[in-house]
C-alpha cells in the first residue's frame, strides 16, 4: 500500500495550490481518506476528511471556507483545493487512509493507519 503526496511548493499569501495524493496497493472506494499538516515544532494537525462516496466532508475551522477535498475514485486520488494561502499554512501536508464500511469522515490522527510521505507548502507572506 502506498500513498504518494504531489502538489506542494512555495507560493505568495494568497495563492492557490492543488495538492494530490495517488494511492496504489488498496481498493481506494473503501477508505475515508483524510489530509493533515504539520508546521515546525507543532503537532501534526487535522485539516480535512472525505468520506468513500464523497458524501461528507469535514474540514478544520482555520481552513474551511479556503480549502476543498475532493477525490476520484476511478483514479485512486484525493485532492486539496487550497485558495487564499496564509503564512499560517505553511506546513508539510501529509494524506492518510482509513478502511471504512461507512460513509463517515474522521478527524483524529489515530483514526488512520495508512499515511503518505507528505509534501511541503510554503506561503511567503
Amino acid at each position: 500500500v502506498q500513498l504518494q503526496a504531489s502538489g506542494g511548493g512555495l507560493v505568495q499569501a494568497g495563492d492557490s495550490l492543488r495538492l494530490s495524493c495517488a494511492a496504489s496497493g488498496l481498493t481506494f472506494s473503501r477508505y475515508s481518506m483524510g489530509w493533515f499538516r504539520q508546521a515546525p515544532g507543532k503537532e501534526r494537525e487535522f485539516v480535512s476528511s472525505i468520506s468513500r462516496s464523497s458524501s461528507s466532508t469535514l474540514y478544520a475551522d482555520s481552513v474551511k471556507g479556503r480549502f476543498t477535498i475532493s477525490r476520484d475514485n476511478a483514479k485512486n486520488t484525493v485532492f486539496l483545493q487550497m485558495n487564499s494561502l496564509k503564512s499560517e499554512d505553511t506546513a508539510v501536508y501529509y494524506c492518510a487512509a482509513r478502511n471504512s464500511i461507512s460513509s463517515a469522515t474522521y478527524n483524529g490522527r489515530s483514526n488512520y493507519p495508512l499515511w503518505g510521505q507528505g509534501t511541503q507548502v510554503t506561503v511567503s507572506s
